[in-house]
């Protein structure tokens, strides 16, 4: 007798810990009666009766994601793969028909994935399908949502997080947008170019017009210092004719000694006599005797206008 004791001990203590489990937290537990669905248990530590109750299965309340990879057909010919990723989740109160309607939720939602990928990308161009992804994955969760709701599961978001052509698509798309931006390059340096020609011509002729006027000043200053060096000359008794023929002479001789200042200068000397030298500048004084009388004349002739106020 004393012998059963322990033994009745031992498989009390077997029943014992049988009969109680622990669900964690965000899960759900599905208890069964001799292979009949008898409840539903949440997170915490939960009985069953041990040989006539088992836990059936678990179920995660979790949000979960499932990546596909699908590879389809653009409406111009290029082949592509999309990723989509679909984030689910089992309903709280319809874990009932997530565990018993749906072997394998996978499957299924990869299924749904397919058909509508398949049915819309073929609609669109490469470049669209970069653009109007976010169609593409509200299309997939608006069907995913209708199919999968029956079996509880709720379709929490969609994303198509990849799109990946061909590599020879990829290759001649590099390569166009590469040319695009070398011609977009050559533009600007063709513009900047022109901006330069433009400028420069513009500086040119701003140039030449300043010379211009620095000359223009040069004369007239010129002119005012030789017709007060004449005014000057009158005033201590020379007349006009010899004042001309005085500052002509300066004027040689100035230019003389200037180029005779200058180390690496060349002076080219005329052969001539001192009688031709002499005729010569008597030649010069002359010419600018006869220009002075000229200019008197006019001075004259001017006063002597009316006036046509």
């Amino acid at each position: 007798m004393n012998t059963f004791v322990p033994i009745i001990i031992v498989v009390c203590l077997v029943i014992l810990f049988a009969s109680f489990f622990i669900v964690k937290q965000q899960t759900a537990a599905i208890i069964e009666t001799f292979g009949k669905f008898t409840s539903i248990r949440q997170s915490g530590f939960q009985l069953k009766i041990p040989g006539i109750q088992r836990v059936a299965g678990r179920l995660s309340l979790k949000i979960q994601q499932l990546d596909v990879i699908i590879e389809t057909k653009t409406l111009d010919d290029v082949f592509v793969k999309l990723k989509v990723s679909v984030q689910y989740k089992v309903i709280r109160e319809k874990v009932y028909d997530a565990f018993y309607k749906l072997d394998y939720p996978h499957d299924q939602i990869t299924s749904y994935v397919f058909d509508v990928v398949r049915a819309e990308v073929p609609k669109m161009k490469l470049d669209d399908v970069f653009v109007k992804k976010d169609d593409i994955a509200i299309a997939v969760k608006a069907e995913l949502n209708d199919a999968m709701l029956d079996y509880g599961f709720d379709i929490i978001r969609t994303l198509v997080t990849d799109i990946d052509p061909d590599p020879q698509v990829k290759i001649a798309m590099n390569r166009i947008n590469a040319a695009d931006r070398e011609k977009t390059a050559a533009q600007y340096e063709g513009d900047a170019a022109r901006i330069l020609i433009v400028e420069k011509a513009k500086a040119e002729a701003e140039s030449k017009r300043l010379q211009g006027q620095g000359i223009a000043d040069q004369r007239r200053e010129i002119a005012r210092g030789l017709e007060e060096s004449v005014d000057v000359l009158n005033r201590v008794g020379i007349n006009s004719q010899e004042a001309s023929a005085l500052i002509v002479v300066t004027q040689h001789y100035d230019t003389l000694q200037a180029i005779g200042s200058e180390t690496n200068s060349n002076l080219i000397l005329l052969p001539n006599s001192p009688q031709a030298g002499s005729n010569m500048l008597n030649d010069m004084v002359a010419s600018f005797t006869a220009s002075n009388m000229i200019g008197e004349t006019m001075k004259k002739t001017n006063k002597k206008l009316p006036s046509k106020e």
